[in-house]
């Protein structure tokens, strides 16, 4: 099942993340896709405010690989894989977090070995007109397809 949402604002995209919240369980898989300045992490920001954590504390974590947030209603795991090959991804233990009990935010997403994870939600922001992000949510798995329809309600 996919979902197209158009965002105008970094503060509608954070909101975004913030609905999603409301729907998850962990485990939970959240797929990022989209190029430099797409709006992942402001995504990431609303996602941690949607699940009780500070937005404040979320940074992009190209240069730290993972960060670990612990103070919400479940921990998030804010993984970007953008420097990482393969080999280094195997080495990085990233099935601890994945396959754990919070929320993982995983950007550059198609770094991930192939077939690594078989039921996430892929969240692909692309850039439109001035402000405008494009953000299509597809849900692999019954889990994540409940979750698409659900945001595509606007509840």
């Amino acid at each position: 099942m996919t979902n197209e949402i158009r965002s105008v604002s970094a503060e509608e995209t954070k909101r975004w993340g913030t609905r999603l919240a409301r729907w998850l369980t962990a485990p939970a898989v959240i797929g990022l896709e989209g190029e430099l300045g797409a709006g992942k992490t402001c995504f990431v920001k609303g996602l941690a405010s949607g699940l009780g954590i500070d937005e404040d504390e979320i940074r992009s974590p190209t240069f730290t690989l993972i960060t670990e947030h612990y103070r919400g209603r479940l921990p998030l795991y804010h993984i970007d894989l953008y420097r990482l090959g393969n080999a280094e991804i195997e080495e990085l233990g990233i099935e601890e977090y994945v396959f754990g009990q919070g929320v993982a935010a995983v950007e550059w997403f198609r770094f991930l070995p192939p077939g690594f994870v078989e039921e996430y939600l892929l969240i692909s922001f692309a850039c439109g007109a001035e402000d405008e992000r494009i953000l299509t949510l597809t849900g692999y798995g019954k889990k994540y397809e409940q979750v698409v329809k659900m945001l595509g309600t606007g509840d």
